[in-house]
């Protein structure tokens, strides 16, 4: 228990602290689901890093070309392993999500080719990479066409739907695992399973790739195992466990890694270059302690849901659901609301705790202005505890991560506070 000298230095009232401990105590339930996914991940990571055999060794930096580097080949033997995978791609030089699944698109798909996405409308900052907002360099640009079909109004897949969009020319469908910034149903891996089926059932030839931010280790088994050809993320998210400071992963069949490797490097070096730069042992450490930094994330999103949703907020997922990433939405509907939430967060950092976030207009983001609240010891690392939202009606607070759980209640508390909305 918080001692009231420690609330009263973090401005968190007694009665706050009172209310959310109460919601806490009618959560054990719910968490102990939270905790045997977090303990069979956990299993599969240790088996993975003990069958290739890591040591203090692979924790060595190459520089210049990369040459022999073997401890960024064993690390994506490693990722390999725990997607039940070909080949993995997993490199410093891919700098965040969108560039992993730009490097993904731009080494699959040839001009003439078409994208479907079976997941509705991709995230923010995709819609560039793809040519949806027109940007410079875009698939657009090099001839790639696009489509995509809609989720069902209950937001579930509609398998059925992408088989009868599927064109001579379609030669990838991209499914986006989480939300972006739409309050909508996060795919389970069973769902995404069943859109991959329906397409391999008539068309064998269609890549089927996954966007599978925010989603890994939030169960017990990944899309690659499903039979997803490739699946995409970041490192700075959950698979990088809040120490990873930089990079990206691609996993999946072999030939398609290679094509990713030459759209990374250059035709002809493909995954032979890349060094790793000092960043070998904050990867693989990273990487062992995903699983329970992932277990503090799921299990701070559902206490949000719970001391949010029990105020009358409208939260998704709510408390009770089984959760399919690491991300939490809460429905403020005020737009100074939506700005003391975040300063909340902000104030409860372990860095730049001082610094009150303000919208402005975020490179990527079409249209709104975008608020952040992020004081990460790796900058943008969502993993660690942060919100962010756009601007626009009905102002609606994403917020994900937490590297321990202790600290996302703590975040959760200080959100509630700074609102000023319990009476």
């Amino acid at each position: 228990m918080i001692s009231k000298a420690i609330l009263t230095a973090l401005g968190i009232p007694e009665a706050v602290s009172d209310y959310c401990h109460q919601k806490e105590r009618e959560l054990r339930p719910a968490f102990q689901h939270i905790e045997e996914i977090a303990e069979a991940n956990q299993a599969k990571v240790l088996a993975a890093f003990q069958k290739h055999r890591v040591s203090e060794n692979h924790f060595e930096t190459t520089t210049g070309y990369g040459y022999n580097d073997l401890g960024r080949d064993t690390l994506e033997a490693v990722f390999a392993e725990i997607f039940r995978t070909e080949d993995a791609l997993v490199r410093p030089q891919l700098i965040c999500g969108t560039h992993a699944l730009s490097t993904a698109l731009f080494g699959c798909l040839r001009a003439g080719d078409e994208l479907l996405y079976a997941s509705g409308e991709p995230y923010d900052t995709l819609q560039g990479v793809i040519g949806i907002r027109p940007e410079m360099g875009s698939l657009a640009d090099y001839g790639i066409t696009y489509n995509q079909v809609e989720l069902t109004p209950e937001g579930l897949p509609d398998p059925e739907a992408v088989v009868a969009a599927l064109k001579p020319q379609t030669r990838l469908v991209g499914i986006q695992r989480s939300k972006g910034y739409l309050v909508r149903h996060t795919l389970a891996v069973d769902e995404i399973g069943s859109i991959i089926r329906a397409v391999k059932a008539v068309r064998p030839d269609i890549i089927c790739m996954v966007d599978n931010c925010y989603g890994e280790f939030t169960e017990a088994i990944e899309s690659t195992e499903v039979g997803a050809d490739l699946c995409v993320g970041s490192l700075i998210k959950n698979l990088g466990g809040g120490l990873a400071p930089i990079g990206g992963y691609i996993v999946g069949r072999h030939d398609l890694i290679e094509r990713c490797a030459v759209r990374l490097t250059a035709p002809g070096l493909g995954k032979e270059q890349g060094p790793t730069l000092g960043v070998n042992r904050s990867l693989y450490q990273g990487l062992f302690e995903a699983p329970s930094v992932v277990e503090a994330a799921v299990k701070t999103a559902v206490f949000a849901a719970k001391v949010f949703g029990d105020m009358g907020f409208a939260v998704y997922p709510g408390p009770e659901e089984v959760r399919h990433d690491i991300v939490q939405t809460v429905t403020l509907g005020d737009p100074k609301l939506l700005e003391k939430f975040c300063e909340g967060i902000q104030a409860a950092s372990p860095v730049d705790s001082f610094v009150t976030p303000i919208p402005w207009d975020m490179p990527g983001y079409g249209g709104a202005q975008v608020i952040m609240a992020a004081g990460n010891f790796i900058s943008g690392a969502t993993i660690e505890l942060s919100a962010d939202a756009p601007m626009r009606e009905p102002y609606v607070a994403f917020m994900q991560g937490a590297l321990t759980w202790e600290h996302g209640k703590i975040g959760v508390m200080k959100a509630l506070a700074t609102m000023d909305v319990l009476k």
